[in-house]
């Protein structure tokens, strides 16, 4: 039995500490020697995470700046286990008292309450999408492991109802924007619509699309661990994510098999696809195609409106969460996600390489 604070096999990693703690941290374990690395290859893409960047997200104030505490020599991995640390500097504690007894509507707080038979209110402790910065330190590692010649893009392609225009999906946009959006035009219209959510004190969710392109064929294994099985796991297991789809999805389910097949072809020595309905996964091994994968985050559970609840002694009370909080934390999952599918992709590319000594 595990305690369920470590994600992978051969690339794997352990996260540790609370919302409101000293500081949080994550210990990598099986990224290979020699491989350059420093605070500034991780830091990068905690900055993308990072809250306070906008008026759209919490506006808790940190910096989130990590350090490597071991696992590194002269700017290179030693190939023994890298441990990172993220001080907590913004914790605002008290924001908290008032519903130190009752169960937030939505949260964790009952779940882990009769787990535990305890639990940390301040935030919601490890429940909390704090977290996830671990998991992003841990990716910055895993795509050193991958190399330049793969790509991990993210983007939010809906917020609430409404939609991009894929016929405009332009990646440049995605990091002119505060929403990770490939459409300059939804992106100025989602600036509106979350304003008056915010206002109204509300919350909204979100769907979220990866992309990871130059991923190698062969991938994954046919049977318990898939890749896309693999993904799967990982997607769901951040935070207020509900829902993960491969190619096609839940589409493929309208589809007759002549539409849902990636017909093949041999051009110039080369197998060449018509389509990719699959999302780059067969048979729980890639293909050699852009993996394509979809994850539905719910809207941040923590409202300004009163909710009906019960207290910590079965009684019938009402709660109002205060405090600062994401109106679309589907936002911040966008770097999350990324994350989370360059530790799947280095994991097995690692396990392949394994395979072939």
């Amino acid at each position: 039995m595990t305690a369920g604070n470590s994600f992978g096999t051969l690339f794997r990693f352990t996260t540790w500490g609370e919302s409101h703690g000293p500081a949080i941290g994550v210990v990598v374990d099986g990224c290979p020697s020699l491989i350059p690395l420093d605070e500034g290859d991780i830091q990068q893409f905690l900055d993308k995470r990072r809250p306070g960047q906008s008026r759209h997200t919490t506006q808790r104030q940190e910096p989130d700046a990590v350090k490597i505490l071991s696992g590194t020599f002269e700017g290179k991995t030693t190939g023994t286990p890298i441990s990172l640390m993220i001080e907590n500097v913004d914790q605002r504690s008290k924001d908290y008292g008032d519903i130190k007894e009752k169960y937030r509507p939505g949260h964790a707080d009952y779940t882990y309450q009769m787990k535990y038979g305890i639990r940390d209110y301040r935030g919601g402790g490890r429940q909390s999408a704090r977290e996830t910065a671990c998991r992003v330190a841990a990716g910055a590692i895993a795509r050193k492991i991958l190399g330049n010649g793969i790509s991990i893009r993210g983007a939010l392609v809906q917020i609430g109802t409404h939609k991009i225009d894929r016929s405009r999906w332009d990646w440049n946009e995605v990091e002119k924007n505060d929403f990770f959006c490939p459409d300059k035009t939804t992106a100025a219209h989602w600036e509106t619509m979350l304003d008056d959510v915010r206002k109204k004190g509300s919350s909204v969710g979100a769907i979220i699309e990866v992309v990871a392109s130059g991923v190698p064929a062969g991938l994954g294994e046919p049977i318990y661990d898939k890749l896309d099985s693999d993904l799967a796991r990982a997607i769901m297991s951040i935070n207020a994510v509900k829902a993960v789809e491969i190619g096609d999805g839940f589409s493929a389910a309208t589809l007759s098999g002549e539409e849902n097949s990636d017909d093949m072809r041999n051009i110039n020595g080369a197998v060449e696809f018509a389509s990719n309905h699959a999302g780059g996964i067969l048979g729980g091994i890639s293909s050699g195609q852009d993996i394509v994968l979809r994850f539905a985050v719910k809207p941040t559970s923590s409202i300004l409106t009163p909710r009906n609840t019960v207290n910590q002694d079965g009684q019938n009370t009402e709660i109002l969460t205060k405090g600062r909080h994401d109106p679309c934390v589907g936002i911040r999952a966008v770097p999350i996600g990324e994350a989370m599918v360059a530790c799947v992709l280095a994991d097995h590319l690692l396990r392949m390489r394994a395979s072939k000594c």
